[in-house]
């Protein structure tokens, strides 16, 4: 029997406020537990949370950039339940009106397509404490560090049908909500995470099948890999007469599996009723209108300028755009050099390449876009052929050349890397490497003419190790063939 996997994604995301949702605690991370908790986080008696306008701001900005409906009201619930974190016994949130309504993401596929995925809503909602199971011996210790930090629960309608579309939506999510500076997406720190609802049918059945739903998944590889383990093991389950269940998984990365951890509740088994505590919230348009005016340019839009402006293709201009940070680097570089094409090329391959070897993020870059850019000028007026080029880029990256825009020059001149143009001390080398090479000159003369092309790279090769890599390679190669065709 053929099957068709069903996906859906609740992708939450913590909001880059300085203070939490409800309170003025600190959201910053990495403090010593339990000390970033005030006592409306813990719902202590006789407080009263109070909602922290920039959230609002945030998750309207969202709506905005996904073409979805934001409606004018919108209501904070609370979700009754009790567990060792959650120290209100019940976390607030937005259950029937939420602040985002229906909207859409476009996600590119991997034959170059795209496919646009519904958002069914988003809603903002605080984030509970932290279990912390390693190091009590037995026991459980509680962090309330995170309790009220303000998350964007963003909702995906089941579109998707494979782990890599699941892992290209989610892409997609964190590109927008970096771009816009709502939040850093920091999967490790967890400031964006996702449920993965997954279920299976067979190929051509309208009705969907069971989903179970896997838990907190952080990080794009895990939730290709989390969606495939699961996928084979409901067909396998119904393959041999069992049944999914509606249940609620983890993923263990370690050993590559999905576990039970607890039926799948369902709205009803929180007993949500609107909170007493906060007011509806209340949009006017004025106020929507003005977010929208001072949107930044979007990853769509930046990536349609890139092909129709700057003359990249289309992959190019995906890769390029794919995150805020990546985009900026390469267009300062482009500003700096005066060309995108090559800008491109050093940003999407050597750049790349030693920060892939590295491990390094491209804000951690130790070349500089200003660095690189004047570097990659260096290339274009010919002062430098393309494989200095390459001494010097390494050169910058062990931080040679001092931290100025013009390091790559000082690298240039100290290394002597300067490319030799001129035609009179070119012509000199050529001539000796001729005089020096008279087997091969020989075979040259006698080859057939359509093999001689191959057979130039020799005296190539020995010209610029007589230059010490500085002569101009396209001038080198015309002269050779002049003077060697001369003497056949």
């Amino acid at each position: 029997m053929e099957w068709e996997t069903v996906i859906g994604l609740e992708v939450h995301v913590q909001l880059a406020t300085q203070s939490k949702i409800f309170s003025g605690a600190s959201t910053a991370f990495g403090a010593e537990p339990n000390t970033q908790a005030c006592a409306v986080d813990l719902g202590l008696p006789g407080v009263l949370p109070v909602l922290n306008e920039q959230a609002v701001a945030m998750a309207v900005q969202f709506g905005l950039a996904i073409h979805a409906e934001i409606p004018e009201v919108s209501v904070f619930d609370r979700k009754n339940y009790f567990y060792p974190d959650l120290p209100k016994g019940y976390q607030t949130s937005q259950m029937y009106h939420p602040i985002v309504g229906a909207g859409e993401v476009e996600i590119t596929l991997d034959d170059g397509g795209t496919k646009r995925i519904r958002v069914h809503h988003a809603h903002l909602e605080e984030d509970a404490g932290k279990s912390l199971h390693e190091d009590f011996h037995g026991m459980t210790g509680i962090d309330l560090n995170r309790a009220g930090t303000p998350l964007l629960e963003i909702v995906s309608e089941p579109d998707m049908r494979s782990a890599k579309e699941a892992a290209a939506y989610l892409k997609a999510i964190h590109s927008i909500v970096t771009y816009l500076g709502i939040s850093d997406g920091n999967m490790a720190e967890g400031s964006m995470r996702c449920d993965v609802n997954v279920s299976v049918r067979p190929k051509g059945q309208a009705e969907f099948g069971t989903r179970a739903e896997i838990k907190n998944v952080n990080s794009f590889r895990f939730v290709e890999r989390a969606i495939a383990y699961e996928v084979e093991r409901q067909i396998e389950l119904i393959e041999d007469g069992g049944r999914v269940v509606q249940e609620t998984r983890l993923y263990d990365p370690e050993r590559d599996e999905t576990r039970g951890m607890r039926t799948k509740e369902e709205a009803n088994d929180y007993r949500y009723f609107p909170c007493p505590d906060l007011l509806p919230v209340v949009l006017d348009q004025a106020y929507v209108d003005h977010l929208r005016d001072n949107l930044p340019e979007l990853p769509d839009e930046k990536r349609a300028r890139f092909q129709n402006d700057l003359g990249l293709s289309a992959y190019d201009a995906g890769v390029l755009s794919a995150s805020r940070a990546m985009a900026d680097y390469f267009e300062a570089v482009k500003d700096a050099c005066g060309d995108a094409k090559p800008a491109a090329n050093w940003v999407m391959g050597e750049l790349s390449g030693a920060l892939n070897r590295e491990g390094l993020a491209i804000e951690d870059s130790p070349v500089s876009a200003a660095q690189l850019g004047r570097l990659i000028a260096r290339v274009l007026d010919d002062t430098i052929n393309g494989k200095a080029a390459k001494q010097v880029f390494q050169a910058l990256w062990n931080g040679e050349g001092g931290g100025e825009a013009d390091a790559a020059d000082a690298v240039i001149e100290a290394k002597g890397l300067k490319q030799v143009t001129d035609s009179g001390a070119i012509e000199a080398m050529i001539d000796q490497v001729i005089a020096d090479s008279p087997a091969q000159v020989a075979q040259y003369r006698d080859a057939e003419p359509d093999k001689r092309g191959k057979m130039i790279g020799y005296f190539v090769g020995q010209v610029m190790k007589a230059s010490r890599g500085t002569a101009n390679p396209q001038q080198v190669n015309a002269l050779l063939k002049e003077k060697l065709d001369a003497l056949c």
